[in-house]
């Protein structure tokens, strides 16, 4: 299968650096260095304390490149527009277009480079970090959960989960992914924003009542709008998973938190933005997520 990777951080290279094990991946990344290092050195993953060098194609720029088979986007939520548009050639009419990027809603941008029929959305249970240049760490096993907008009528799937089973992933398929993505996002919406407008762990959430009041309503909120997109979702066992995420993870400091803190900009509309837009598809007032987002723009904006 002929694979394209958009990003090659720590996720990007875990999934471009394996997948090129059986199939022609290129690895596209904006920045230069990076591709030297992996075209002229290999890119390492170090898995268990020990490396192993893969080979993948590493290119700043698609242009010229054929269709592929396959896309998947790794770049942060708010670089995808512009990292689509940018190797818009590379996405054919046969092309599938897959994002296992956090938070939800990807596929409404997606549609603009795919058709419908044509877009996988998931999550990955892996997790990595940056080592160095053109090196990555792949700290986490686990599920790359796959699912369609759409039936699946040229048996794709099964097709990418071979892939990604042969590759050293556990590629596993549902026909309800909107589910599985909403029971991640719901601790993502009520934590990640929270701690990133107050600036503190997440531990203190739950450790104090101001906080926790504003968390439960996030919750509630994010409840009764998945309840209006079909979903199952139960409030108490929800309050009750991210209370203990909370307490579990007291220094804990999200990625939405550690991004205002150092002045850069978030990736808030595919988090509580994507309960906003959801919350309009479906007539379901979230008036505290629309603060949350509003709040954290606000606090992007200041420079």
């Amino acid at each position: 299968m002929r694979i394209a990777v958009i990003g090659a951080g720590a996720m990007g290279s875990i999934y471009g650096g394996r997948l090129s094990l059986h199939n022609d991946v290129f690895l596209i990344d904006t920045n230069q260095a990076v591709v030297d290092q992996i075209n002229n050195q290999g890119l390492k993953i170090q898995e268990n304390g020990e490396d192993i060098t893969f080979h993948p194609t590493a290119l700043t720029s698609t242009q010229g490149q054929k269709p592929m088979d396959l896309v998947i986007l790794f770049v942060k939520a708010l670089f995808s527009k512009a990292a689509l548009a940018a190797n818009q050639g590379i996405i054919g009419p046969d092309t599938y277009l897959m994002t296992l990027q956090n938070g939800s809603g990807h596929e409404d941008l997606l549609e603009e480079f795919a058709p419908k029929d044509h877009i996988i959305i998931g999550t990955t249970e892996d997790n990595g970090a940056v080592l160095a240049c053109g090196h990555v760490r792949r700290g986490g096993f686990g599920k790359t959960n796959i699912g369609m907008l759409t039936d699946d009528t040229e048996h794709f799937l099964p097709k990418l989960k071979e892939t990604l089973d042969s590759c050293g992933f556990v590629g596993c398929i549902h026909e309800n992914i909107q589910q599985l993505i909403w029971n991640k996002l719901f601790t993502n919406v009520s934590l990640s924003a929270l701690t990133g407008v107050l600036q503190i762990p997440m531990g203190f959430i739950a450790d104090n009542d101001h906080a926790w009041n504003i968390a439960k309503k996030l919750i509630h909120e994010a409840v009764e709008v998945a309840h209006g997109l079909g979903l199952k979702a139960d409030e108490a066992e929800i309050t009750e998973k991210v209370r203990l995420t909370s307490i579990n993870s007291p220094e804990g400091i999200t990625s939405i938190c550690a991004d205002l803190k150092n002045g850069r900009r978030t990736e808030v509309n595919t988090i509580s933005g994507s309960v906003v837009r959801a919350a309009e598809k479906c007539g379901v007032p979230a008036p505290t997520h629309e603060l949350m987002v509003e709040l954290i723009h606000a606090m992007e904006d200041r420079g």
